[in-house]
């Protein structure tokens, strides 16, 4: 629980950055300090060295960013570097981010 953030709210993206603009509506419209969780396809916006991860990465510091573990696996990530400082959460992780946040939104 150390790594998890109290923070007003929680974006949740689960869709692809490359097929979606669910991310970067979330980046462009969150208020700096939230939290934001990559979960299902959005995972693929935690790769370092991706097409992606300059995007993160210049957020860093407005910004705490979470991924979930399982998702990565689901997609045969679990081993592929992740853009730093992105932590890994299991799933009593994101309950505690949930339930630790004030709000959560859903990006879709």
């Amino acid at each position: 629980m150390s790594t998890l953030s109290q923070s007003k709210m929680l974006h949740i993206v689960n869709k692809s950055p490359s097929e979606r603009t669910s991310l970067n509506s979330c980046l462009r419209l969150a208020e700096t300090g939230s939290s934001i969780l990559l979960i299902e396809d959005g995972v693929y916006a935690a790769m370092a060295h991706s097409s992606f991860s300059n995007l993160l990465t210049s957020r860093q510091n407005d910004f705490r960013f979470y991924v979930l573990e399982t998702d990565l696996k689901a997609r045969g990530l679990i081993d592929t570097a992740l853009i730093e400082p992105i932590v890994l959460v299991d799933y009593e992780e994101f309950v505690d981010l949930v339930t630790t946040h004030d709000a959560s939104q859903s990006w879709f």
